[in-house]
């Protein structure tokens, strides 16, 4: 028994130190360019039975002071706006039609930035960020949306300037 014990440490203790030895990587020292991927999120169209507004940069420069981006949308039909400052950045908030910001579904290039646990958004983390924006479509209604039930208030679709 004692030998079979010691048989099986010494396996063991082998196997562990072969295990931890590793290769050289052959990637070091070379670079590698990737293709730009383009992410494209859902947008209505003039024959969509959905109600939308499309904003171009031209049309975000001359109202953009900085502001988060739900203040820059005060101006659009059945949209209003919070701000717990008063002074349209940080904690702000957007509603449509009546619908709080956790039925607002928000898409930055296709990709979802709604909070996943209470699907509300969180311009506090995205200063200025109007500044960065290509365009932007906000479908009032239910829209496009392919990201579930919670866009029944309105989907705010974003696309960023390109990779210059």
């Amino acid at each position: 028994m004692k030998l079979l014990f010691t048989a099986f440490g010494i396996i063991a203790i082998t196997m562990g130190l072969s295990a931890q030895e590793t290769q050289k990587d052959s990637l070091v020292g070379k670079k590698i360019a990737l293709d730009e991927v383009f992410v494209s999120a859902i947008r209505a169209t003039k024959e969509s039975p959905v109600t939308f507004t499309n904003l171009t940069k031209e049309d975000l420069k001359p109202r953009n002071l900085g502001q988060d981006m739900p203040i820059l949308l005060n101006f659009m039909p059945a949209v209003v706006t919070t701000s717990d400052a008063g002074a349209g950045v940080g904690y702000t908030g957007i509603r449509v039609r009546g619908s709080d910001a956790t039925r607002v579904n928000v898409t930055i290039n296709g990709i979802p930035y709604n909070d996943s646990e209470s699907h509300g958004t969180f311009w506090v983390n995205m200063p200025d960020f109007a500044s960065s924006t290509e365009s932007l479509q906000l479908q009032r209604g239910v829209g496009t949306s392919t990201n579930g039930a919670g866009a029944f208030g309105a989907s705010l679709n974003i696309a960023t300037d390109g990779i210059s």
